[in-house]
């Protein structure tokens, strides 16, 4: 590896960024919308959130595993100058970057619970279970293969997001021990750091 290595983020870390939020704002846009009565009523909004809840939970659980399969088989071994980023950092790049689009698609769930009461928050919070199930699919197999997988920064983008996208030409390899963040992208305890 020559001099000047790469900034590096944690492939998990980049997929769990938007759980969080994506569950919260989906839950308080659902609780409110179940408080409209609604054009189809309560009581079919609420079903109708459940199935969309249970649909995009498993299409964004599903969604690109072979690309992500794919990267990480073919993983090379990151470098002696590589720099690897705190799982602070990379969170906050994300949710930087997406602010508007958390925020729209607040705006958007709400807005929806006039016709279709608390469906909208429910699709979104399916959105944020699904990328917590993919980043435990992804930490399952970290640990499976005793390596972390990271990703380069600059083939995140400006948001930060993406770590499958068409930019992203291969994932890097450390040993399990490597970062602040456990497989699956979580806050690795501090037992685990000593």
């Amino acid at each position: 590896m020559v001099r000047g290595g790469q900034g590096l983020a944690r492939v998990a870390v980049v997929v769990r960024a938007g759980a969080a939020p994506l569950w919260w704002l989906g839950v308080f846009a659902a609780g409110i919308g179940a408080l409209v009565p609604g054009v189809t009523g309560r009581r079919i909004g609420v079903l109708a959130g459940a199935a969309l809840f249970i649909v995009a939970t498993a299409v964004v659980t599903w969604s690109r595993r072979k690309r992500y399969a794919a990267l990480a088989g073919a993983a090379a071994r990151a470098g002696k100058y590589d720099i690897l980023q705190d799982r602070a950092v990379t969170v906050r790049t994300w949710r930087r970057g997406h602010r508007w689009w958390l925020l729209a698609a607040f705006a958007a769930a709400l807005g929806s619970s006039f016709a279709v009461p608390a469906a909208g928050g429910m699709l979104l919070a399916g959105t944020g279970a699904g990328l917590r199930l993919k980043a435990a699919w992804l930490g399952r197999r970290e640990k499976a293969d005793d390596v972390l997988l990271w990703v380069r920064v600059d083939w995140l983008g400006r948001r930060g997001g993406g770590p499958a996208g068409k930019p992203v030409k291969g994932y890097r390899s450390t040993g399990i021990a490597a970062g602040d963040a456990a497989p699956g992208g979580a806050r690795r305890r501090t037992a685990e750091l000593v």
